[in-house]
């Protein structure tokens, strides 16, 4: 496993990160029991992923529960990152006020007195522009000891340059992939501050894993997609292996994230132990600089030009 130092707190965090979204989350997932999803933590961990990502949402806190078993015994070895804003009930409350109650609460679902790191659930334009007291408690809960760093999670660029103009934060989780790569405008920056950058949706929700068309069925929350969106996405697919000559993109789609020096850790979702070893295996590949430039010349001449929705 390849690392990646993050100074402020002088940890070295895996570049290869574990989405907790998928654990034990049968809505929009699959089956996974309880303790497969722990197999999977501890699976990842004998192979070197020390970065967890969750949140109290994820699965109705089951995300956080299946972490907190896991991670037994490496608690001091491993970086949880969790959030802010989604509760387990299925809630949502971004109220200054119940900041330490979701701090409190995710900390007993995970078994541990503090968390390394907690972000706000893509907050309201009001925060991230600093109007509000959420980064004045954050810091409070910092000093006592309660969270060693926090951040936000967001989507866009627009909402990317907002928080970095009014706030100094310690975490940011964005998307990022080879078919969404309009933040890299402020990559430079982040890097400079000494932000940890996590990547969300590294493989566009399963699209860059190359096994999707135009006629895949879906469930779930990737039942979003009508038609057009389809059509439009499996002819980006279907440029993108005319690059890299090969059906299989995993290894390209990650690697390309992790060719950017700011990046410090990618979060895949992950629901068996054959697709942990895959994205395990992508971190140790090395793209090309001649597929990395033709992979952001089509964006730029023409993914970026459609717009594709999320």
């Amino acid at each position: 496993m390849k690392y990646r130092k993050y100074k402020r707190i002088d940890k070295d965090i895996s570049a290869l990160g574990f989405g907790g979204w998928q654990l034990g989350n049968t809505e929009f997932w699959g089956d996974m029991s309880f303790d497969y999803g722990v197999e999977l933590v501890k699976e990842a961990i004998s192979k070197g992923v020390n970065f967890f990502d969750t949140a109290p949402g994820y699965s109705s806190g089951l995300s956080e529960r299946i972490i907190g078993v896991g991670i037994k015994g490496y608690r001091d070895t491993v970086f949880i990152n969790t959030k802010f804003g989604h509760n387990a009930d299925g809630t949502s409350d971004f109220s200054v006020s119940s900041i330490e109650k979701s701090v409190e609460s995710s900390c007993k679902r995970l078994q541990t007195d503090y968390l390394d790191s907690i972000i706000i659930h893509n907050p309201g334009k009001d925060i991230l522009e600093g109007k509000t007291d959420h980064f004045t408690e954050l810091d409070r809960l910092k000093k006592l000891g309660k969270i060693k760093a926090y951040g936000v999670s967001v989507d866009s660029l627009e909402e990317l340059k907002t928080i970095l103009n009014n706030i100094d934060l310690d975490v940011i989780e964005v998307m990022f992939n080879i078919i969404h790569q309009e933040v890299t405008e402020v990559f430079n920056e982040i890097e400079k501050k000494g932000i940890l950058l996590v990547i969300k949706v590294p493989l566009d929700s399963g699209w860059l894993t190359g096994k999707y068309s135009d006629s895949s069925e879906f469930k779930g929350i990737r039942n979003r997609w009508d038609s057009n969106t389809k059509k439009t996405r499996n002819n980006i697919i279907k440029e993108i292996k005319s690059i890299v000559k090969d059906e299989n993109l995993v290894k390209y789609a990650i690697s390309f994230i992790l060719s950017f020096s700011a990046v410090t850790t990618v979060i895949p979702g992950v629901k068996s132990k054959t697709q942990l070893d895959s994205n395990i295996e992508s971190v140790d590949y090395k793209l090309s600089s001649r597929i990395k430039k033709e992979l952001v010349d089509l964006y730029n001449n023409s993914i970026k030009k459609q717009k594709i929705p999320w």
